[in-house]
C-alpha cells in the first residue's frame, strides 16, 4: 500500500522512497522498531532503530499536516472563496504555522471593532481611504449609524478594517517574520532581583542576542527566568525599515493610511510573529534538550558493567548515618547496615564505624565500595579512604546516585525489598548501578536520571517517549538473561508489556529457570506475534541450543544448522571458529535461504556468543585515593569521567566534591560546533586543570594540554 507521505519523508531523511515503504509496512503489520532493525535489514536497506523513528515520527507529523490542510480547504470551500491560487499555497505549505497564517483571513474570528464596522456599513469607506479621497471628512459623515455617531466614529471603524485586512495579508506577515528571524534581537533585563536571590540569571540581566543566534540552552534558561519572574524579556526590531516596507505597498499615502499601517504592524503583526517566534525558538530548543539527554542517557546506558563482583553500596549522609548494602557478583542483596562516619557524629561512633566497615569488608570479600554522590559524598569518601588504607586489594567509585532516591520510594522497590528502609533500599540500588548500570538505570523515571539541561522546562510527553526510545533501543541492543531480568528491565524488551514481562518473571518462580527458547511460549499471555518480536533478544546462558544465548532469532535456526552441517561444526572451539571467519558472505547467503546482512550478523554472534555489546565501552575509574581543591595546580594533568555533557561544554568527574567543567571553547585547538562531537557521558578522558576558584570550589578543565600552549 503506497503511502502519500513516502516521497516527502524519503527525500527529507536522505533514504529511499522503498526504504520509508517498507518501514511504514512492516509497521503496520505490527513489528517493532528495535525487530525490524535486527530482523529485517534486507527488507530496510540496514536502516537503523534512529533512522526507523525518524521515519515513523516525520510520516505521523506529515499525516496530521495533511489532515489539518484538509479541513482547512474544506472550510475555505464552504465560505465559497477558495481559489486555485490559495488551494495551491495551501497545499505547498510545508507546517502548520504557514497552513495557519494562509487560513487566518477565512477563519471564522471573534467578534471585533472590524466587524462591528463592517456590519454597520462602513467597508465603503475603508475603500474610500485606500482612494484618498478628496474631502474625506464630509464624505465619512454620509457613513454617521448607530455605534458610530459622527464622521470621526465612522473614519476609525473604517481605519479598523483596513487594519485587520492589513494584519491578515500572508505575504506581508511572512515577510515581518523573515524580518524578525533575521534581525531583530532578544533582550533581557533583571525584572525582579528578589526573584533570584541566587543570581542564577546574572548573565542574562543585560543581555541581547540576535534572534538568528540565539542558541537553545539560552532560549530556556531566559523563558525560566522570565517565568519565575526574575527577567522582563521583549524584541527589539528595526520599526522604521518595516514601517517603510508596509508604506510603499501604498500608491497613495494620507494620515489615515499612516494610522493603518503603524496599527497594523505595531499592534497587530509584530506581536503576532514575535509569539510565533518565542515559541518556534521554544520549540527547536526543547528538541535540541531532548536529544542532548537522549544521547547522554544512551551513553550512560551503555556504561560497561563490572561484572563478577562483590560490592558495597555506601549511601553517604550527615546526620542519619550512611546506610550500607552489600551485593553479591549477582546483585543478590547479603547484609544492609547503617553507620556514623562523619561529623555530626562524635568520634567514638566514627571509631566504630571504621571498625563495622572493616568487618563488612572482611566478612564478604568485598572488592569494590561504591559511594553515592550526594550529600556527604566527599567526607564520605575520605573516611572511606582512610578505611582502604588496610585493604589495598579494595578499591572505591563515585557512583551518580541520579535517581536512586525515587527508585527507592516507588512501588517496584517496595516489591523487592519490603522490609528494607527508602534508604537502604537507595544503598541496594547505588551498589547494584556499579555492576550493572542498564539492569538497575531502567528501574528509574528515565527523567530522573538527570544527565542533560533544562529536562524539566521542556515538553515532558515529548521528553518521555524520546527517553523511553531510548531505554528500549539499548535494552534490546545489548540482550536480556531471561532467567535473571527484573520485570522492569523485561518490559522494555521488543513485544513485552508489562503484564508479560511480570508473567515471564511468575513462571520462572513456579517452574524453575527456562531451559529454551521455545519454552518462552508456555508463559501465559506470550502470544505468536510477542514470541516473534521478544526472542531475539532474550538470551538463555544455560541453554543446551548454544544458539539460545545469541542475538540470532528462532527464524534462522534451521539455516545455522545447515550451516554447521555443510562446515561439520559440532561446537563453536576454536576449530570452528576459523571456519566461520572463512566463509564468503555473497556466496554462503543464497545457498542458505539469508540475506547477507542477515548472515553476517549471525556470524557476528557464533564468533562471539554470549557477547555484551557494553564491553566495548570505558568501565568506571576505581579509586583508592581522594583528591582536594588544595591538592590541584595549573596545568595539572589528571584522569575523570564524563558525567554530563551540554551545550556549552562538558561536567567531568575528577575526584572532587564537584564536578569541573570543560567548556566548550577549552575542548580543541579547532572549533567545536557541540561538545558531543567530542565527548560522551561515560567516557573516561585526561583533562587538564586550566582554572581554579578556591572560594567558590570551582574548577575549570581542558581537553588540550594547556602547557603546551604557553
Amino acid at each position: 500500500m503506497e503511502n502519500s507521505n513516502t516521497t516527502t519523508i524519503a527525500q527529507d531523511l536522505g533514504v529511499k522512497d522503498d526504504q520509508v515503504q517498507k518501514v511504514l509496512e512492516l509497521t503496520l503489520e505490527g513489528n517493532t522498531i528495535p525487530f525490524i532493525a535486527r530482523y529485517r535489514k534486507e527488507m530496510t536497506g540496514n536502516l537503523d532503530e534512529i533512522q526507523i523513528k525518524a521515519i515513523l515520527d516525520l510520516d505521523k507529523s506529515l499525516t496530521a499536516l495533511s489532515e489539518r490542510k484538509a479541513k482547512v480547504l474544506a472550510k475555505i470551500s464552504e465560505a465559497g472563496k477558495l481559489t486555485p491560487e490559495l488551494q495551491q499555497a495551501i497545499e505547498a505549505a510545508p507546517r502548520l504555522a504557514d497552513v495557519e497564517e494562509l487560513y487566518l483571513p477565512y477563519k471564522e474570528k471573534r467578534r471585533t471593532k472590524a466587524t462591528a464596522a463592517r456590519e454597520a456599513g462602513l467597508f465603503p469607506l475603508a475603500r474610500l481611504i485606500l482612494q484618498n479621497t478628496d474631502k474625506l471628512e464630509r464624505e465619512a459623515e454620509k457613513f454617521v449609524t448607530e455605534g458610530f455617531a459622527d464622521a470621526e466614529a465612522a473614519l476609525a471603524g473604517a481605519v479598523d478594517i483596513l487594519v485587520e485586512a492589513l494584519s491578515e495579508d500572508a505575504k506581508l506577515r511572512s515577510w515581518t517574520y523573515n524580518e524578525i528571524w533575521s534581525y531583530s534581537s532578544l533582550v533581557s533585563q533583571l525584572k525582579d532581583e528578589a526573584a533570584d536571590k541566587d543570581k542564577i540569571y546574572q548573565i542574562y540581566y543585560d543581555f541581547s542576542e540576535k534572534v538568528a543566534k540565539l542558541q537553545g540552552y539560552r532560549v530556556l534558561a531566559l523563558n525560566r527566568g522570565e517565568k519565575q519572574g526574575a527577567l522582563k524579556i521583549h524584541f527589539v526590531h528595526n520599526m522604521d525599515k518595516m514601517l517603510r516596507f508596509f508604506a510603499a505597498r501604498f500608491k497613495e499615502r494620507s494620515s489615515y493610511i499612516d494610522q493603518v499601517i503603524t496599527q497594523a504592524v505595531k499592534k497587530k503583526i509584530v506581536p503576532a510573529m514575535e509569539r510565533r517566534i518565542r515559541s518556534e525558538l521554544t520549540e527547536a530548543a526543547e528538541d535540541g534538550a531532548i536529544t542532548l539527554f537522549s544521547d547522554n542517557l544512551r551513553h550512560l546506558l551503555m556504561v560497561s558493567p563490572l561484572k563478577g563482583k562483590t560490592v558495597l553500596g555506601f549511601d553517604p549522609a550527615f546526620r542519619t548515618g550512611a546506610k550500607l548494602a552489600v551485593v553479591d557478583s549477582t546483585g543478590k542483596l547479603l547484609r544492609t547496615q547503617v553507620i556514623y562516619p562523619v561529623p555530626p557524629a562524635s568520634s567514638d561512633k566514627i571509631a566504630q564505624a571504621k571498625l563495622d566497615l572493616a568487618a563488612l569488608l572482611k566478612e564478604f570479600a568485598v572488592e569494590i565500595i561504591a559511594i553515592g554522590n550526594g550529600t556527604a559524598s566527599r567526607e564520605s569518601e575520605a573516611f572511606v579512604a582512610d578505611v582502604l588504607k588496610d585493604f589495598p586489594d579494595v578499591s572505591y567509585v563515585i557512583v551518580n546516585e541520579s535517581g536512586a532516591s525515587v527508585y527507592s520510594a516507588s512501588d517496584l522497590a517496595r516489591q523487592e525489598f519490603p522490609d528494607l528502609t527508602v534508604e537502604k533500599r537507595s544503598a541496594v540500588s547505588i551498589a547494584r548501578r556499579l555492576q550493572d548500570p542498564l539492569a538497575e538505570l531502567v528501574k528509574i523515571e528515565p527523567k530522573a536520571i538527570g544527565v542533560g539541561q533544562y529536562q524539566h522546562d521542556v515538553s515532558q510527553k515529548k521528553l518521555a517517549e524520546n527517553l523511553d526510545f531510548v531505554v528500549e533501543t539499548v535494552v534490546n541492543q545489548v540482550g536480556v538473561n531471561i532467567n535473571t531480568a527484573s520485570p522492569a528491565l523485561l518490559s522494555h524488551v521488543a513485544g513485552l508489556n508489562k503484564s508479560i514481562s511480570e508473567n515471564i518473571v511468575a513462571y520462572r518462580e513456579e517452574q524453575g529457570r527456562i531451559k529454551s527458547r521455545d519454552e518462552i511460549k508456555q508463559v501465559p499471555r506470550l502470544g505468536a506475534k510477542a514470541f516473534e518480536q521478544a526472542a531475539g533478544f532474550l538470551r538463555i546462558p544455560e541453554a543446551e541450543n548454544i544458539l539460545d544465548n545469541t542475538g540470532v532469532h528462532p527464524e534462522a535456526y534451521e539455516a545455522v544448522e545447515k550451516l554447521f552441517s555443510m562446515l561439520d561444526i559440532q561446537a563453536l572451539d576454536e576449530a570452528a571458529q576459523l571456519k566461520l571467519k572463512a566463509i564468503d558472505v555473497s556466496a554462503m547467503a543464497p545457498e542458505l535461504a539469508l540475506g547477507q546482512e542477515t548472515l553476517k550478523d549471525i556470524l557476528a554472534n557464533l564468533l562471539k556468543p554470549g557477547r555484551d555489546l557494553r564491553d566495548d565501552f570505558d568501565a568506571p575509574v576505581l579509586r583508592q585515593d581522594i583528591l582536594t581543591i588544595s591538592d590541584l595546580e595549573i596545568g595539572q594533568q589528571l584522569e575523570g569521567t564524563v558525567r554530563n555533557v551540554v551545550d556549552f561544554g562538558a561536567f567531568v568527574d575528577i575526584g572532587l566534591h564537584d564536578d569541573g567543567l570543560i567548556h566548550i571553547s577549552e575542548m580543541s585547538k579547532n572549533f567545536v560546533k557541540h561538545p558531543s562531537q567530542l565527548v560522551s557521558v561515560g567516557d573516561i578522558v585526561t583533562v587538564w586543570v586550566s582554572k581554579i576558584d578556591q572560594e567558590r570550589e570551582k574548577i575549570n578543565l581542558s581537553l588540550v594540554n594547556i602547557n603546551e600552549l604557553n
